[in-house]
């Protein structure tokens, strides 16, 4: 039975009487195993199992605990019990009782208060103060309703005192939101648990016990969920420093004020560590205890064997340093898969991906998009392949997209046109054309002159004399072709010149520099960069665009620091690109932010970029965020280690020519004097 293998302080929470009951399970202390040991119990004691409600915060989770106690039960009985997340249990409720509700997903719902948000014309109103946009309010509207209690206006006011006099235009926006959603049977995914709270249907949900999985994550919303179902026991299960999720409206009061909320509450601690051996223990104890104390607590060690220290990787440069971790982890006797690099922020995880990468070893990265699938990066990567292969037809088609009015067909039409220009060669088809006759794109239309009809062919490279084209470029048979726009054709001259200027060379440093420095290259970041700072409503963001740029920028620099390690442009093409496909599959080394590490444990674990306003971020931690909460997510981060922990910081970037000073978390770990 599933009691059988728990220990003393697991089995006093697992067989505790009905009630009020938390339970702090620290990282590593078999919070799953208490868990189904409880509900092993209830069903044991006779609680009908259709009495039960697990909540976690992951299907996944909630899967795993029902499959273990199938073990021990019959299919029959586990089935019965009530499993899941808190929005896919409600979402069953609320189709028994309104089937025709229809679940939207976010992206659909903004979609629709963008539509009601569009008919206010706020430049019209004359205020002083600029209007949020509607992307931003919705944000907004649903972070309330997951933190607050209190009316929108109210919440929203005391975050945001100078909209005021637009708080009236923002009010009657959502309303028309909230009747427009009503009128079509629309449900958000905090309607779920709002509409089972408010409307009262919870009047025949009874339980004997209601089990909360992560109840450190609960936001004020789920709680008074809970509330309002008032089951006859409640079991609760978490660690309030691993409380990591403010920043999505998670209440760490909830877990804070459990007692004085709950007269004759019990309180139970799991201390028992059985996932990292002393020394990690000892490490993270000596930080996570300067938080202020909820409930007392010490980690203890559960498990026996070798122990190795902490080690602290001190670089003087940020890419030496991920080279450097690249490096031990080439060395490295554990598994790819059972090797973790975490990471505050995403942009650390470009650095540690394209080393990896370099040095040959597979990475899953979790949490963040791959530095290689960056749009800006697959450009620079396909110019580059362009020139081992001139074939590739795919890297031809992405490059000449990026150019307005030019789609995928129409770029492999282009293609076409310059591989037959160059006789089967299309970097010779681009620079210095055989052939000026223009090709039969589509023999099916007009067998005698393919695809471009002889009014259209004749004279048509005149459309672009008052564009200033190079002389060369005015020449050139694929001006001719009907479908090249004035865009299309300055791209075109772009690409030429960076391919003039790369002739016969086969540095992969010096091509991506000249690229990176080409006019075609700025084309690419000034669409991009606009792309990823345009607003829901259609206007750009100055300051997001500049914020864009900057990463492209950032991106490209340190593709080009890798190039420099290469002297044939074949090796680094087969490296970067041609790899690409081999190291992304199958196993790998797991890139994870700290959010995305939680709940897992790895063998052997990187917590990189260990320096002061990268981790802890204080950027952030002036937006609402506080120093406890990095602290919470240090501890998450170096708890994840089984055997080996490697805790690493540089002390510049010699890209934005920035010092750093060691984070404050390594001071406090007793790593570095302070």
């Amino acid at each position: 039975m599933p009691l059988s293998s728990l220990n003393e302080e697991q089995n006093s929470a697992a067989t505790t009487k009905l009630g009020r009951n938390l339970v702090i399970a620290s990282a590593g202390t078999g919070k799953t195993s208490t868990i189904v040991g409880r509900i092993a119990y209830l069903l044991k004691s006779g609680v009908e199992p259709s009495k039960i409600l697990l909540l976690t915060f992951t299907n996944k989770a909630s899967g795993e605990m029902i499959a273990r106690l199938e073990k021990y039960f019959p299919k029959s009985i586990v089935s019965k019990i009530e499993s899941g997340t808190f929005h896919a249990v409600s979402y069953r409720w609320l189709k028994k009782r309104y089937p025709h509700i229809s679940l939207k997903q976010p992206s659909e719902l903004k979609t629709l208060f963008k539509s009601v948000y569009e008919k206010r014309n706020f430049k019209r109103l004359n205020f002083d103060i600029e209007a949020f946009s509607s992307i931003f309010l919705y944000d907004q509207y649903s972070l309330y309703q997951n933190a607050s209690m209190d009316t929108f206006d109210s919440w929203f006011l005391e975050k945001y005192e100078e909209h005021e006099p637009l708080m009236d235009i923002y009010m009657h926006i959502i309303e028309e939101f909230e009747a427009e959603k009503k009128l079509y049977n629309f449900a958000s995914f905090n309607d779920l648990l709002l509409w089972i709270r408010d409307d009262l249907i919870t009047d025949n949900i009874l339980f004997d016990e209601v089990l909360v999985d992560e109840y450190q994550d609960t936001n004020t919303l789920q709680i008074s969920l809970i509330d309002t179902l008032n089951p006859k026991s409640l079991f609760c299960v978490g660690d309030y420093d691993q409380s990591i999720y403010a920043f999505n409206g998670a209440n760490i009061e909830n877990i804070s004020t459990f007692t004085t909320r709950y007269e004759g509450a019990e309180v139970f601690t799991l201390k028992t560590n059985y996932r990292s051996t002393a020394s990690i223990l000892s490490l993270a104890n000596r930080v996570i205890e300067r938080n202020e104390r909820i409930y007392p607590k010490k980690l203890e060690v559960g498990r026996t064997g070798k122990s190795y220290p902490p080690v602290l990787l001190n670089y003087n440069e940020l890419f030496e340093q991920y080279k450097g971790i690249a490096s031990k982890i080439h060395k490295s006797f554990a598994p790819n898969d059972d090797i973790a690099v975490i990471f505050r922020n995403n942009s650390s995880a470009d650095g540690i991906e394209a080393s990896l990468r370099e040095a040959g070893i597979p990475c899953r990265r979790k949490g963040g998009k791959s530095f290689f699938e960056a749009r800006e990066i697959k450009f620079l990567l396909d110019l580059v392949s362009l020139l081992v292969n001139p074939k590739d037809m795919m890297a031809f088609i992405h490059i000449f997209e990026f150019a307005k009015g030019v789609g995928s067909a129409l770029s492999k039409e282009f293609f076409q046109c310059l591989t037959h220009f160059g006789n089967n060669n299309l970097l010779k088809g681009a620079l210095s054309p055989k052939i000026f006759t223009l090709p039969k794109l589509n023999p099916n239309k007009n067998t005698q002159l393919g695809l471009f009809d002889d009014d259209l062919e004749i004279g048509s490279a005149s459309r672009f004399i008052s564009l200033g084209l190079d002389s060369n470029i005015m020449k050139h048979p694929l001006l001719k072709h009907p479908r090249l726009n004035k865009d299309g054709a300055v791209f075109f001259e772009e690409y030429s010149k960076f391919l003039k200027s790369v002739q016969n060379c086969k540095s992969p440093s010096i091509i991506l520099n000249r690229a990176i420095s080409s006019t075609l290259y700025k084309m690419v970041i000034d669409l991009l960069s606009t792309q990823r700072a345009q607003l829901k409503s259609g206007k750009i963001d100055k300051k997001r665009k500049e914020i864009s740029e900057e990463r492209i920028n950032r991106k490209a620099k340190l593709l080009l620091e890798l190039g420099t390690h290469y002297n044939d442009l074949d090796r680094f093409v087969n490296a970067m690109v041609l790899g690409g496909s081999e190291l992304s599959e199958g196993n790998g080394v797991n890139l994870l932010t700290v959010h995305a590490s939680k709940g897992l444990e790895f063998r052997e674990v990187y917590v990189v970029d260990l320096m002061d306003n990268r981790f802890p971020n204080r950027k952030l931690m002036s937006r609402g965020g506080s120093i406890e909460e990095e602290r919470r997510l240090f501890y998450v981060a170096v708890t994840r280690a089984k055997d080996k922990l490697f805790l690493s910081m540089a002390r510049e970037d010699i890209i934005k020519k920035l010092n750093f000073e060691p984070s404050p978390f390594l001071i406090e770990a007793g790593l570095i004097g302070s």
